[in-house]
């Protein structure tokens, strides 16, 4: 809708069509290895380079309410070159490899939500992670001029890799698909494509924290979940998220107290009108019992019938009484005479 003299509205601005993420076109020389037994697992775990590791879970939704969570399925992981699915559900046991690679503080594990990933894996396993990088925090310590608003504010993985790479993640029906079964190739770029994704993104904004006047220290964006509690990066103390240097920027403005609220309604509503909550209020019927046994027992006036007339002036229906030969008024008025 465009603007007028007299005012205008703001419409929203609809965001640009990004192309999508495909591990495949922005890493065609990594490869992927979907894994259903934990002897491999264990094999291919031992195999990985050094570095930084994209982290992601998936398990099958619960489609009814109430119902408790299922085990996690599938583990991702990523590195620079290699991107691993980890089909836990189809394994005998936990690859042994791998909860030793999850409890290394020096293999820093990153993602989005982490925490929660993190703290399902221990209730599911008994599995404990450290050295676990929040994106979210790290994105809002390293680029605090972009983001604002609580430090532990949620910032989703699709929008930092439009962000910061320019694409968008595929979502869709297969996000609620059962990870238990045998993965479809959908199942395996998709869920690919997350580790990926999060490894791009660690790898980005570890570029921006370099190039930064003052030091960001680990402790601000990573922790370890240890037995099912939450500690520093190392595994030692206790964690809470927090920066000393973040800016949220300003405040929002505070709420106006109730009585200045009630004072603009009461501007807002024209004299001699009443507000929809008077106007339109029904009559139940016990409201109308009590005052048609008012009329029998001659403690008030009969009623008044009321038609519609039509006004040749405005063209609108407006109530009119019709016309009754007026009773005398006296207080021994008896209807049934």
């Amino acid at each position: 809708m465009s603007s007028t003299a007299e005012g205008s509205v703001k419409t929203a601005v609809p965001r640009p069509e990004l192309p999508r993420y495909s591990w495949r076109d922005q890493s065609p020389t990594s490869r992927l290895q979907y894994i259903t037994d934990h002897q491999s697992a264990d094999f291919a775990l031992s195999q990985l380079a050094p570095g930084p590791l994209g982290f992601d879970l998936e398990w099958r939704p619960n489609y009814w309410k109430g119902a408790s969570e299922n085990p996690v399925a599938l583990v991702q992981l990523s590195t620079h070159d290699t991107i691993l699915l980890l089909h836990i559900s189809a394994m005998s046991e936990f690859p042994s490899k791998l909860r030793e690679m999850l409890w290394d503080p020096l293999r820093i594990k990153t993602g989005v939500s982490i925490q929660r990933d993190c703290q399902k894996l221990y209730r599911d396993y008994g599995v404990s992670t450290r050295n676990c990088v929040e994106l979210a925090l790290l994105a809002r310590s390293v680029d605090n001029a972009r983001w604002k608003g609580k430090y532990t504010n949620p910032l989703g993985l699709s929008r930092l890799l439009e962000t910061y790479e320019g694409f968008s993640l595929a979502k869709g029906k297969v996000q609620r698909s059962n990870w238990e079964h045998r993965l479809s190739s959908t199942q395996q770029d998709y869920a690919a494509n997350d580790a990926r994704a999060g490894y791009v993104i660690y790898t980005r904004l570890i570029d921006l924290a370099r190039d930064m006047p003052d030091t960001v220290l680990p402790n601000y964006y990573s922790f370890s979940v240890v037995n099912g509690f939450l500690l520093d990066h190392l595994g030692i103390s206790q964690w809470i998220p927090h920066n000393p240097y973040y800016d949220p920027g300003p405040p929002p403005p505070p709420r106006e107290p109730k009585e200045q609220e009630e004072q603009k309604e009461r501007k807002r509503t024209p004299r001699g009108q009443t507000s929809s909550a008077v106007s339109h209020a029904p009559v139940s019927s016990r409201s109308l019992q009590d005052g048609l046994s008012m009329r029998i027992d001659g403690q008030g006036p009969p009623p008044v019938p009321v038609t519609n007339a039509l006004n040749p002036q405005t063209g609108h229906f407006h109530r009119k009484p019709r016309n009754r030969t007026k009773r005398p008024q006296s207080h021994g008025y008896d209807p049934a005479q």
